[in-house]
């Protein structure tokens, strides 16, 4: 297992746990749409390192996209928790960031 593909499963476990728990669970947090960017940005460009194409790295942004959605819907489940478009928005600028950063990174894009 390379380093990426270990960073991408923890982290993906990270943001599922402190999305998915109440938010009298969670410590007093920072700016909550930086922190959403942040994290979905910072795993689109992990996906970036661990695929190879761009039709693949098209797909894992559009997988990553969905994985956000349906965290956001499950979020209803959650007491003290609910959908956030403000959230989904942030999660798309994020992926969508490291989709404009990733081919001046890498050159197989």
């Amino acid at each position: 297992m390379t380093w990426e593909l270990i960073l991408f499963a923890a982290g993906s476990c990270a943001i599922l746990a402190g999305c998915l728990v109440p938010n009298a669970w969670l410590p007093p947090l920072p700016n909550d749409k930086v922190m959403h960017f942040l994290a979905f940005g910072t795993l689109a460009m992990l996906a970036s390192r661990l695929v190879t194409g761009r039709t693949a790295f098209q797909l894992c942004l559009l997988g990553l996209l969905l994985a956000s959605l349906l965290i956001e819907v499950l979020q209803n489940l959650v007491p003290g928790r609910k959908f956030c478009w403000r959230d989904m928005a942030a999660n798309a600028a994020g992926i969508a960031t490291a989709a404009l950063l990733a081919p001046l990174l890498h050159s197989n894009y």
